[in-house]
């Protein structure tokens, strides 16, 4: 089947009253991939968010009530799982082959938005964000919170990671160093011409700041255009009103963006 296409859909209960959730189930690299798909309920042309999940598996799973947060802001929202989860098929490599998941699902967001899609990853999703924007030229912009740019710096921050992804990647970065050097985007990031916003707690311990002043380094290099908002005060997860205020002026950048 081809990429990007819809193999089923269905209805799923929403927290919010304006919007509507529906589960889809798509094709990638000949995988069925699921993920969910959040729509304003008021008719309108709407620009599409792509949501990266952050985590593994379970953890940090797409939650309906935060992709609906950003619908209620006027637009179309998908959140792929990635291969693997939730009854999807293949195997979660942690940004290995799964990275096409993210990039077909934007044919998949497509279908239900106008046409300009963004890119807002959380965590891991970031490291799926900066090969998305890399190997999709038609993207808007790009979000990318907390994020995960670099997988050697992860096992060297995250002891608690160290033995999954020594089983994912073959090995440690002594032992393996090609499978986690062939998951880093910033070798191929001056292909990706998307303008980006970087946003990190400074006191983050579980993606630590170091992740993005690379990212900021490597754009910087480049002479890509960017923006950083670093909080100070703020670890991984923002404090409620934080996160509120901050999903806001996130919709707000990124409606100057397609102007």
């Amino acid at each position: 089947m081809e990429n990007g296409t819809i193999k089923s859909k269905k209805h799923f209960p929403s927290p919010n009253p304006h919007v509507r959730l529906t589960e889809i189930v798509y094709w990638s690299e000949g995988l069925k991939v699921k993920g969910m798909l959040a729509e304003p309920k008021k008719p309108g042309s709407y620009s599409g968010i792509l949501y990266l999940r952050g985590g593994i598996q379970s953890i940090g799973m797409v939650r309906p009530a935060r992709i609906a947060q950003f619908a209620a802001q006027g637009f179309v929202v998908f959140a792929p799982y990635y291969r693997g989860n939730r009854g999807g098929e293949g195997r979660d490599e942690f940004a290995g082959a799964d990275r096409w998941d993210a990039v077909h699902a934007v044919d998949v967001l497509k279908k239900y938005s106008n046409g300009k899609v963004h890119l807002l990853a959380f965590s891991r999703g970031g490291i799926m964000a900066l090969w998305t924007a890399i190997l999709r030229p038609d993207v808007t912009s790009l979000v990318t919170w907390a994020g995960v740019t670099d997988t050697v710096l992860t096992y060297k921050e995250r002891p608690d990671m160290r033995r999954m992804m020594k089983r994912l990647y073959g090995g440690t970065p002594n032992t393996a160093l090609a499978a986690y050097e062939e998951r880093n985007p910033l070798m191929r990031i001056d292909e990706s011409n998307a303008p980006m916003l970087i946003i990190h707690g400074l006191k983050d311990e579980n993606v630590y700041p170091a992740q993005a002043y690379l990212l900021e380094e490597a754009l910087e290099l480049n002479v890509q255009q960017y923006e950083t908002w670093y909080f100070p005060e703020y670890t991984h997860f923002f404090p409620p009103a934080a996160n509120h205020k901050t999903v806001k002026a996130i919709c707000q950048w990124m409606r100057v963006k397609e102007s």
